[in-house]
C-alpha cells in the first residue's frame, strides 16, 4: 500500500524543525514538549492521579481510574521516545483512551531517561514500577491477578524486557504484553531500516537514541536491551504486537512476533498498511492510529476476560 496521505502531510509538518539528532537531548525533550502542546487532550476519565513509587529513587506515575468500578485489570504504560525523550504529559491521552476502551486502570510510568541514565536505568525502573503495581493493585482499585504491561517504541522495548525481566525473577505475574511497534535489537541492519530510513525515525535517529541509551561499555545485545536476542522466549505472557509498514522497526518487531510464537507464546500481530512510525499514539491525525488503539484495546480485554479475576 503506498504512504498514507496523512502520514505524508504529518511529515511535511515536522520538516521545518531541525533533525532531532543533530540537537541536545534537552534541546530534543524542548522541541518534542512543544510538539506535544499542539496535540489534543485525552478524553476524560472517572479519576486521574500523581504519585511516586519507590524504585531506584522515587518513580513518578500518573494512575488513570475509567470508572469507580473495583477489580479492575490493570496495565502498566511505558512511552516512546527513544529512551531519551518522552513524559507523562506526552502519554497522557494515549494512557485516556486506553483506560476507557480496555476498561481497566493504566498505570503511566516516568522512568529515567537517557543520556543522564543509561541502561540499565531504564528497564530496571520500568521493571520495579510492574512489580509495584503487581503488589499494590488491590490498593489501586485493581486486580492482582491481572496486570499487563505496554508501551510504544522504546517503551514496547521496556514492555518486552520487563516480562523476560518477571519470568527470569520470579515474578510479577503478568498476564499480557501490549508491543507497539517496539525496539527489539540494536543492529539496524533489516530492509525494514533501508526501505523505510526518510519517514520520521530515520536510522539517524535511531543511532543517536542507541548512543545514548545504551553507550560504549553497555552490552546492546543483552536480552533486557534487545529482547529478539533472548536465547529463549518461553514462559511470557500472550502477546499483541502492532508494527507500521513505512516504519524502520517493522521488521524487528515482525520477528520478534515471530520467535515469540515458535515459542509457544500466544501472538497475534498486525502491521498497519501505508503507516509510519507514531501514527499509534496520534490518532487526533491519523485514522488508522484510532483504529489501531481500538484493536490493542480489544486485546487487553480479550487478554483480562481470559485470567480468572482475584478474590
Amino acid at each position: 500500500m503506498p504512504l498514507d496521505p496523512k502520514a505524508q502531510q504529518f511529515l511535511d509538518v515536522l520538516a521545518a524543525a531541525p533533525p532531532m539528532h543533530t540537537l541536545s537531548a534537552p534541546e530534543a525533550r524542548a522541541m518534542s514538549t512543544a510538539r506535544r502542546d499542539a496535540i489534543p487532550p485525552g478524553p476524560d476519565v472517572h479519576r486521574v492521579e500523581d504519585r511516586k513509587i519507590p524504585g531506584a529513587g522515587e518513580i513518578p506515575v500518573r494512575i488513570y481510574w475509567p470508572s469507580a468500578e473495583r477489580g479492575l485489570p490493570v496495565l502498566v504504560w511505558y512511552h516512546g521516545g527513544g529512551w531519551v525523550i518522552g513524559d507523562l504529559e506526552g502519554a497522557d491521552p494515549t494512557c485516556r483512551r486506553i483506560a476507557l476502551q480496555a476498561a481497566c486502570i493504566v498505570v503511566s510510568v516516568d522512568y529515567r531517561l537517557a543520556p543522564e541514565h543509561p541502561a540499565p536505568a531504564a528497564y530496571e525502573d520500568a521493571y520495579a514500577a510492574a512489580a509495584w503495581v503487581a503488589a499494590n493493585a488491590a490498593s489501586l482499585g485493581g486486580d492482582p491477578a491481572r496486570v499487563a504491561v505496554g508501551g510504544d517504541s522504546a517503551g514496547g522495548n521496556l514492555s518486552a524486557s520487563v516480562t523476560l525481566m518477571a519470568r527470569d525473577r520470579g515474578g510479577p505475574r503478568l498476564v499480557h504484553q501490549l508491543l507497539v511497534y517496539p525496539v527489539t535489537d540494536h543492529a539496524m541492519d533489516t530492509p525494514s531500516y533501508r526501505e523505510n530510513g526518510a519517514y520520521l525515525l530515520t536510522p539517524e535517529l535511531m543511532k543517536w537514541f542507541w548512543d545514548a541509551y545504551a553507550p560504549a561499555g553497555v552490552d546492546r545485545a543483552h536480552a533486557y536491551i534487545s529482547p529478539l536476542r533472548a536465547p529463549d522466549l518461553a514462559g511470557l505472557p500472550p502477546a499483541h504486537l502492532i508494527t507500521a509498514e513505512f516504519d524502520p522497526l517493522r521488521d524487528e518487531g515482525r520477528a520478534y512476533a515471530g520467535r515469540l510464537a515458535a515459542a509457544g507464546v500466544p501472538t497475534s500481530h498486525e502491521t498497519y498498511a501505508g503507516q509510519i512510525h507514531a501514527f499509534f499514539t496520534a490518532p487526533h491525525f491519523f485514522d488508522a492510529g484510532e483504529r489501531a488503539i481500538t484493536d490493542a484495546s480489544a486485546a487487553l480485554r480479550a487478554a483480562f476476560t481470559r485470567v480468572p479475576a482475584a478474590g
